[in-house]
């Protein structure tokens, strides 16, 4: 089983690169049953844990592609995560509109490594999705470095949470879980030491926002998606630089089940965007990145040969 993208790049109208797949098909959940019941209550959420097909069936009604991943912090949780391969099979089975992000513990060192690479080389995953608040680490740490190399290599995209954090949010001490290990600034070093490693900085990153935009700014190979806020609450240094300087670096999201398209795009239709920035933001900025332009039929190229323009795969 490998994946295979099908997406018609030109019957969609929006690529959602931030949605969450939170049980797997034997009913497992990603995470312990606190942090699902503090974040459903934090975003107000209806559906909590729909399946893969559920998923698939909200997109392709919605004429989008999504980027469906789960998050792997079995050391810092004590809890086993969801089975990527099986996320995998979900997403084939729906290719014409879902996307496979892949991801591994950082704690587990060389063993993180051989994982990553069978999941992008036999399983076909098209990035990877990291936690650094739910998995406990700092992605600025060297101890660490192996482990970007290694993906440097592979040459996907990383998705990495930034800023405010539901999980935890309103229990006690916050479930344990440490918010400075989302500070923006902790992968300024990882994308200045890392240079051809495509980053996402995922979501505004409440309270961080000037960082974030400044990194973006500064760093070619980083990007920042929209999800886990409405885009009425945006910073305004968000919405004045999504107009100029980071047009071409801000990608649609919505953190769907916690965020509904429909109340996503709701809000972002009021806000004073450029009519030429928004197929940007919604699509074209994605298709480009995560290498949706490149025919499903051409070889693949080696590492030594991907930019951070778009993956090495299609």
């Amino acid at each position: 089983m490998r994946y295979r993208s099908a997406i018609d790049v030109q019957a969609i109208e929006a690529v959602d690169t931030h949605v969450h797949l939170e049980m797997d098909s034997s009913g497992h959940r990603a995470l312990p049953e606190v942090f699902f019941e503090a974040s459903a209550k934090y975003f107000k959420t209806a559906e909590r844990t729909p399946s893969i097909d559920r998923i698939a069936e909200v997109y392709r009604a919605h004429r989008m592609a999504a980027v469906v991943f789960t998050v792997d912090a079995r050391t810092q949780l004590k809890h086993a995560p969801n089975s990527v391969d099986d996320l995998v099979a979900g997403c084939l089975r729906n290719n014409d509109v879902l996307l496979p992000f892949g991801s591994v513990d950082p704690w587990m060192g060389g063993a993180a490594i051989t994982e990553a690479q069978r999941q992008a080389e036999e399983l076909g995953v098209r990035g990877f999705k990291f936690h650094p608040t739910v998995q406990g680490f700092d992605p600025s740490d060297p101890q660490h470095y192996p482990l970007w190399e290694a993906l440097e290599g592979i040459g996907l995209p990383l998705i990495f949470h930034t800023g405010q954090n539901g999980m935890g949010a309103g229990t006690p001490g916050g479930s344990g879980l440490k918010l400075k290990y989302s500070n923006p600034l902790l992968l300024d070093d990882v994308a200045a030491d890392f240079p051809a490693l495509p980053i996402i900085m995922a979501h505004p990153s409440v309270p961080w926002q000037d960082e974030a935009i400044s990194i973006a700014t500064h760093k070619s190979n980083v990007y920042i998606d929209l999800s886990g806020w409405s885009p009425k609450y945006f910073p305004p240094a968000l919405v004045r630089s999504a107009n100029n300087i980071l047009s071409s670096k801000l990608l649609f999201g919505t953190d769907y089940p916690l965020i509904t398209p429909e109340k996503w795009l709701g809000a972002f239709a009021e806000l004073p965007i450029k009519d030429e920035v928004r197929p940007r933001i919604l699509k074209h900025n994605a298709v480009a990145l995560l290498g949706l332009d490149v025919p499903a039929d051409q070889p693949e190229t080696s590492s030594a040969d991907s930019t951070t323009s778009g993956v090495r795969h299609a």
